[in-house]
């Protein structure tokens, strides 16, 4: 199923993950899985050394991620992630890396819901750093890795098995980054 694409950008690592949300984040997943969708691209993406990180407009000041999106039935990871790139962050892209493919339960009152998350590394090609759909993302900045990596207890203190979930994506994304740089030296 991911043989073109890995062939294009790498083979992820797999990871394995669960999640107890609350019932309103838990409802929210079920409608926006009415459509058929069951996965995310998220992206990782590179400007002079940084990364193009969003804001939710319910993310308390300073809380940001890696922009993301889900994948429509039909559509592909790389135009998914060129769609959401741009919506979310105003930017061209190019995707350079598959680097995970996260497969992860989500829990609520004894139901369950999975949903795999697939993370790419990219380049910024164009565009102004500005949130194109402000009904989903309030801001668009660059930050550090280690300065992305520094929001996890935030992330954590929310009470949200998805922002628990989005730190340890991030945590494993951004783990795996400096893996491949450290072996590119």
């Amino acid at each position: 199923m991911f043989t073109e694409i890995e062939r294009k950008y790498g083979t992820p690592r797999k990871l394995v993950m669960s999640f107890s949300m609350n019932q309103k984040e838990f409802e929210m997943l079920q409608a926006s899985m009415q459509d058929g969708r069951n996965s995310d691209v998220t992206m990782f993406i590179f400007k002079d050394g940084k990364v193009i990180v969003i804001a939710k407009p319910w993310y308390p000041e300073g809380l940001f991620r890696a922009p993301s999106g889900g994948i429509k039935p039909g559509e592909g990871l790389e135009l998914t992630a060129k769609r959401e790139a741009y919506e979310e962050t105003g930017t061209e892209i190019e995707l350079e890396r598959y680097i995970l493919r996260i497969q992860v339960t989500f829990t609520c009152n004894g139901n369950k819901r999975e949903w795999t998350s697939h993370v790419f590394t990219a380049s910024y090609l164009s565009g102004e750093l500005r949130p194109v759909d402000t009904g989903e993302i309030k801001k668009v900045i660059q930050m550090s890795l280690d300065e992305l990596s520094s929001l996890k207890p935030e992330l954590l203190k929310q009470n949200s098995g998805g922002l628990k979930y989005r730190a340890a994506l991030t945590e494993a994304a951004i783990a795996e980054i400096k893996a491949e740089k450290s072996r590119d030296v």
